[in-house]
């Protein structure tokens, strides 16, 4: 079996970066891909302006504190001031421009309005030069990248993209996933059980991760226990769609068909890694017609105990659909942090632990690590990478994995 890196490097080495791209307003790229460079239209800020409300000075007239100018002008964002005169101030406002011949800005909180003199102030500081002045292009220059292909668009990315001018944006269009279920034991919220059923979370949870990832998602639903079900759906899945995926059917049992069906309707490339929860894994592909120049769809099989099935699509699905986007950063966070709980049981194959971080900073472990209990990361905030063989000693460093950095 590979190993967990053996696997995503496997995945990563056939995933190709989708080539069509559209252009959407700014507004309406929130979560998407950006397809090219982007250059600033402006200089931002596009004057030298002020950081901070207060007085704008020349530094030749305040040597010492104490200074007294006189207030020859008042400055508001939005308004050009006048050449600053020797021996004055202006009174100026946050973002407002400096007037040329000012060299430093003095905060209102060091300075004093001497009594019945409201034409002038006292600097009570001796200023450096440049003091609390943003410089024109400081944080944008015309004509230069703003922001850099493969980028992902989060709000503050649309912020910078605003303030550079940019009204629309050419992102990658959304990769498609298709995604289908197995198991004749599984029925949907709000049907009844038959004797033995259980209800479908892995639907919501692998569907709800594809969307936070910006894909286009297809249900295609709950697949008969069927080899020739099972190839149907995967016919029907490959039209027009990126990505497959799945959940149940991949181990090896006589109601398993996720593997022939695979293999007749495409090909397989890899079957079951070295990790625990989610042994089971098939990645391939799938021909979308008879006709080679049509194409193939990737195909990902994950477990369908919940957890496995969770685990798996962040460990290696998320990174596939990454690469599939384009994205300039794959590979999640991952932070050293202490372990304050005992985990004895060393196992041969690499486990992801479900984890939560608790109020001393340490990271407590959910009681029942069973493949089953999907409660365990609903209840955690993220996975301990415990490498094969390894066990863990309470006080141990681990490498811990936010469900943050996982889900985005």
């Amino acid at each position: 079996m590979l190993t967990a890196q053996q696997a995503i490097d496997h995945l990563l080495s056939h995933a190709q970066t989708v080539t069509e791209s559209e252009e959407v307003k700014t507004q309406a790229a929130l979560g998407r891909i950006l397809a090219e460079n982007v250059n600033s239209l402006v200089d931002v800020p596009p004057l030298d302006n002020t950081a901070m409300d207060g007085y704008a000075v020349r530094i030749a007239d305040v040597h010492v504190p104490g200074a007294i100018l006189r207030i020859a002008q008042r400055i508001p964002a939005g308004s050009i001031g006048t050449q600053l005169e020797p021996s004055t101030a202006a009174r100026i406002f946050t973002g407002a421009p400096v007037p040329s011949g000012a060299d430093a800005i003095v905060m209102q909180e060091d300075c004093t309005l001497p009594e019945g003199q409201v034409e002038q102030v006292q600097i009570n500081v001796t200023p450096a030069v440049g003091q609390w002045i943003r410089r024109k292009g400081e944080d944008l220059t015309a004509g230069k990248t703003a922001l850099v292909a493969g980028t992902f668009l989060r709000p503050q990315e649309l912020g910078v993209a605003a303030s550079a001018g940019l009204t629309h944006l050419s992102v990658k269009r959304r990769v498609r996933v298709a995604a289908f279920f197995t198991g004749d034991e599984l029925a949907l919220p709000g049907e009844p059980l038959k004797p033995g059923g259980i209800y479908n979370s892995n639907r919501d949870t692998l569907l709800a991760c594809l969307k936070s990832l910006g894909c286009d998602a297809t249900d295609l639903g709950i697949v008969p226990d069927r080899l020739d079900a099972t190839r149907q759906a995967l016919r029907q899945a490959s039209k027009g769609h990126d990505l497959i995926i799945t959940s149940g059917g991949v181990s090896v049992g006589e109601e398993d068909h996720i593997k022939p069906a695979v293999t007749a309707e495409g090909r397989l490339d890899l079957w079951q890694i070295a990790i625990k929860p989610g042994k089971p894994l098939a990645f391939g592909a799938v021909r979308k017609s008879d006709k080679p120049e049509d194409g193939e769809a990737w195909f990902i099989g994950l477990p369908g105990n919940p957890v496995s099935s969770f685990v798996t699509f962040l460990l290696f699905v998320r990174p596939f659909i990454l690469k599939l986007q384009g994205r300039d950063v794959i590979a999640p966070q991952s932070y050293p942090m202490r372990a304050d709980f005992d985990w004895l049981k060393a196992d041969r194959r690499n486990e992801f632990l479900r984890v939560k971080i608790n109020s001393q900073g340490g990271l407590d472990l959910f009681p029942n690590q069973s493949s089953g209990v999907l409660t365990s990361a609903s209840w955690g905030d993220g996975l301990v990478d415990c490498p094969p063989g390894e066990a863990i000693k309470a006080g141990d460093m681990v490498k811990y994995i936010p469900f943050s950095a996982l889900l985005s």
